[in-house]
């Protein structure tokens, strides 16, 4: 199984790249690598601007389709890799929880052995599924590509038209108590409120 990290939206509502933000002496995108690289052979980045990612010398995918939605990064991820599943998580969350990703990974496992066709893994929170933070399978290629034919850009409206497989509420509590995983920076009030920005320089770039 591949990893692969979603860098393709706009960042509106950021004054830098939100993957290039420091958090505890390292960009958001380089703590996601150390993190993937302990679970996953291979990760990969989701975007449409290599130039910001090449240093990292990590395979690099664009969208295959002109629309902008995480789901175009997940369809594109999925093709260009050819494999049976992906985990994804978007490049704005800085605190990954090891044991929660090995715990979706492991599950997936266990259930594709059984000759289970799922068409995504993903996490319970607050009784709303996550889904930049989660495992898409090449059963729910044709179901995205009908989505966005139909103009629709929400992972959750694909959601109704998939077999979930969901990590249940308890089961992620117990592997990420404080639920940091699905922390993410979306504006630069989230990015103070995690305790970025000390230094007076947000970012390396």
């Amino acid at each position: 199984m591949t990893a692969a990290i979603l860098a393709g939206g706009e960042n509106r509502r950021m004054p830098v790249p939100k993957a290039f933000l420091l958090v505890e002496d390292k960009t958001i995108v380089e703590r996601s690598i150390e993190v993937l690289g302990k679970i996953f052979d291979r990760i990969l980045i989701s975007t449409n601007m290599p130039e910001r990612y090449f240093s990292f010398g990590l395979p690099m995918v664009g969208d295959v389709k002109n629309v902008r939605s995480p789901m175009t990064g997940i369809l594109s991820v999925l093709i260009a890799t050819q494999e049976d599943a992906v985990f994804v998580v978007a490049c704005d969350m800085p605190f990954l929880n090891e044991q929660l990703i090995r715990h979706m990974k492991t599950t997936f496992e266990e259930h594709n052995a059984g000759g289970e066709q799922v068409g995504a893994v993903v996490p319970v929170v607050g009784g709303n599924a996550e889904p930049l933070f989660g495992i898409y399978t090449r059963h729910c290629i044709a179901t995205i590509e009908a989505t966005l034919a139909r103009s629709r850009k929400s992972l959750i409206d694909m959601f109704k038209e998939i077999r979930i497989l969901s990590i249940t509420e308890e089961a992620v509590k117990a592997l990420d108590p404080g639920g940091m995983s699905f922390v993410n920076v979306n504006t630069f009030d989230d990015y103070e409120r995690i305790g970025g920005n000390k230094g007076g320089n947000p970012c390396l770039a």
